[in-house]
């Protein structure tokens, strides 16, 4: 008889049997991932025939740059959306923190970098904050509240920047900010780093497993563990070969940008709190039903709060990557034209608008997506009018999916 501890190699039926009750989950949209992934696939099969530039090691690493701020921003409404809430004014959030650290860091005041950028996440993480104690305390529809914050702070962005008297944009001079996106990791540094995370979401995996089997619950089977991990390695192995690739044209450019590991902290700290904190588990509970969990004892109204706090901070870090990849901060900023891009980043990833589902990797995944669908279409040469198209019909296509599944979970 095997313990806890040890691994039990399944039969033919059982893995058989294990392999039905995935497929059911993946039909309930449990496995929400799945499909997504199979989808970013055909999109790069897809653009890769239409136009043979579309994987190589520039496009990819442009690829990925593109997408980080869908994918910050994306994390940043998933806070909200666990709720069944949403905030419209994270795009102009985010704008109003690169604004303050572009121009801090600026010659004209010369503020160290290293105050300037805690101070622009202070502010953004403030913004948020008094989105959600006007949600709360005035129980008003955070639709309403956030769609005046995005009018509001468009206009606090404005007069930031036009106060500077340098013809509506002001440049970033100071060289860690410019390097957040344009700065690259050395090439043994890539290796060290995906190879840490690759080990590190192993043995994650298989903790978690034992964890269960230990507690006498039911785990996912033993084989989708190692196919996962598997999938993590020889994912890690490809980011590492496409990052280290030479991609300069007249000078040596190898090694991952520094804006890759900050999306990679944010998404870790992020799955952590949601996952392994008190906080994240009342934040799902409350999103699934707020009336239960006030029933609970959850105090309902601090934990909204903090997850409208954590959405602002999250969108203070686009922010700053976003005036990095820009090379400044400007007031012609589409602000709601980002935030519209994180909601579709959030759903298309597999986070459910109604509160209560979703992940951190979801906006990732998410971002990469809507990333995919812009540089590809550009490279094939399609024109700014049908990217939008095809953007609202995979969002339009994700709530449809999330929709069927929720209705597909209710019914089992």
């Amino acid at each position: 008889m095997s313990t806890p501890d040890q691994i039990e190699i399944p039969s033919h039926e059982d893995m058989s049997s294990q392999l039905t009750g995935e497929l059911k989950k993946l039909w309930r949209g449990e496995s929400g991932l799945i499909p997504i992934v199979i989808g970013l696939g055909a999109l790069v099969i897809y653009f890769q025939v239409r136009s043979p530039v579309f994987l190589s090691a520039g496009n990819l690493t442009n690829l990925f740059i593109q997408a980080t701020v869908f994918v910050l921003l994306g994390m940043a409404e998933i806070w909200l959306l666990l709720l069944g809430e949403i905030d419209l004014s994270l795009g102009y959030v985010a704008g109003i923190s690169a604004a303050i650290a572009t121009i801090l860091v600026d010659p004209k005041y010369h503020w160290s970098v290293f105050i300037a950028i805690p101070l622009a996440l202070l502010v953004a993480a403030a913004q948020g904050a008094l989105s959600g104690t006007m949600v709360i305390k005035l129980r008003l529809p955070s639709f309403i509240v956030t769609l005046a914050g995005l009018l509001g702070w468009q206009g606090v962005l404005i007069y930031i920047i036009d106060k500077q008297n340098s013809g509506g944009s002001v440049s970033i001079q100071e060289k860690v900010l410019r390097n957040l996106v344009s700065g690259d990791l050395t090439v043994f540094a890539t290796w060290v780093l995906v190879g840490v995370l690759v080990v590190l979401m192993a043995f994650f995996i298989l903790r978690s497993d034992r964890s269960r089997r230990a507690s006498g619950l039911e785990g996912r089977p033993f084989f989708i563990s190692v196919l996962k991990i598997v999938g993590l390695a020889i994912a890690g192995l490809l980011m590492v070969l496409i990052f280290n690739t030479n991609r300069g044209s007249f000078i040596v450019l190898r090694g991952m940008p520094y804006a890759l590991p900050i999306d990679f902290a944010v998404l870790a700290a992020g799955t952590f709190i949601l996952t392994k904190t008190r906080a994240g588990r009342y934040i799902y509970a409350i999103g699934g039903n707020v009336e239960a969990a006030r029933r609970a004892g959850v105090s309902v109204d601090r934990y909204r709060l903090l997850a409208f706090t954590l959405g602002g901070l999250t969108a203070g870090i686009a922010g700053l990557l976003y005036a990095s990849r820009l090379g400044g901060a400007s007031d012609a900023i589409d602000g709601g034209t980002l935030v519209l891009f994180a909601v579709a980043s959030a759903v298309i990833g597999g986070t459910s608008l109604f509160g209560g589902r979703g992940k951190m990797i979801h906006a990732a995944i998410g971002g990469i997506i809507i990333a995919t669908i812009y540089n590809g279409m550009s490279l094939i040469g399609m024109s700014v009018a049908t990217q939008f198209i095809a953007t609202a019909l995979v969002l339009l296509a994700a709530v449809t999916i999330d929709s069927v599944a929720r209705r597909g979970s209710t019914t089992s």
